[in-house]
Parts: C-alpha cells; structure tokens; sequence
C-alpha cells in the first residue's frame, strides 16, 4: 500500500469518528440555522410589505432587514455556543467584556446610535415619505423643504431656493414637522 492511501483511508477513518462523535451537535446546528433563516426570511418579507404599505424606499426596507440580520446573527452566536457546550459563565464572561467595550464606544458615538434608532422609528410610524414638502418647526433654523431621500442616519431635504439640508433623524422625531404638501416632488424640483 502507498502512503497517499493510508493517509486517504485514515482520513475517511477520523471524518466517520468526527461525525458519529459530534453527531447531535451538527443536527442541532443545521436546524438552527434553518430556523433562523426562516425567521430571517419571514422578518424581511413583513418589513418589504410594511415598506411598501407606507410608500416607503426600497434602500430603507433593505436597511432594516441587514438590521435584523445581525441582531439574527448574535442569537445565532449565543445559541450555537450553548449547543457546542460552552458553560453559561464562559458566554457571561465574553459578552460582558464585549459589551463593556462597545457600551464605552457607544457612549463616545451615541448620537449616531440616537439617529440609527430613530431611522427604524421613522420607517414603521414616521407620516410623510420621499417627495412630501414639509416644515420642521426649530427656533433657531426652521426648515421648509422637500423629503428627497429618507436615510439611516438623516433626511435629505431640498430648500425652495435649491439647497440641499441633511437634517438628523433624531431631531426631526424631536421637532413638530408640519406636512405643507402631499407629493410634492416633481421633476422640476430635482436639480
């Protein structure tokens, strides 16, 4: 016998061992997986509906399905330990270390977190869509314009005198906006 088929047939010997031995645990984490692209497949099917009701972008509906994905992704991780066998106080122990350095990051950055949260409020409950003319009540810059583009992180608004305003999606749940005009977006207004 040549040494490539020991070494072929010893192979096929540890990948038998392998398999009968963590036999339960691959099965465990194939219908894991199944189920949670399900889940993933349903969450995303109801958000593009929802998106669609509301007249909402398509940009928007995708953005909050790769939301749902990773929030998808971290169960997926924490459950996938616990069918490896990793002790509860091992996965406390990893997730408090990570959380404390993204809690410290977050709080240097939370404006950003504040505008990413408010994007996924304003896509199921805020009332007006892209092309709607709107007045954003502030005391120190009231804004009149038009809703050209509805982001993660702020409103893009175009001004009658053709001024581009990105304004933070934060502020806008904060501030009483006034509808002015219903689909007010044409293409003479697009410059």
């Amino acid at each position: 016998m040549s040494n490539l088929t020991i070494f072929v047939s010893t192979n096929r010997l540890s990948m038998a061992n392998f398999f009968t031995k963590y036999q339960s645990e691959i099965i465990s984490t194939i219908i894991l997986l199944v189920i949670l692209l399900i889940i993933r497949a349903i969450i995303v099917i109801t958000v593009k509906k929802i998106g669609e009701k509301s007249g909402t972008t398509e940009a928007r509906a995708g953005l909050i399905g790769r939301y749902v994905t990773v929030i998808l992704v971290l169960i997926a991780f924490v459950i996938e330990s616990y069918i490896l066998g990793v002790e509860p106080n091992q996965i406390s122990l990893v997730f408090s270390s990570v959380f404390a350095v993204i809690g410290i990051g977050l709080f240097a950055i939370w404006s950003i977190l504040s505008n990413v949260t408010s994007g996924v409020i304003m896509f199921f409950s805020f009332p007006y869509k892209v092309g709607d003319k709107i007045k954003i009540h502030d005391k120190d810059y009231p804004i009149e314009a038009i809703i050209e583009d509805i982001r993660a992180f702020q409103l893009i608004l175009r001004e009658d005198n053709g001024d581009l305003t990105t304004y933070p999606n934060n502020l806008v749940l904060q501030k009483a906006v006034t509808l002015i005009e219903k689909d007010a977006l044409d293409d003479a207004n697009i410059i």
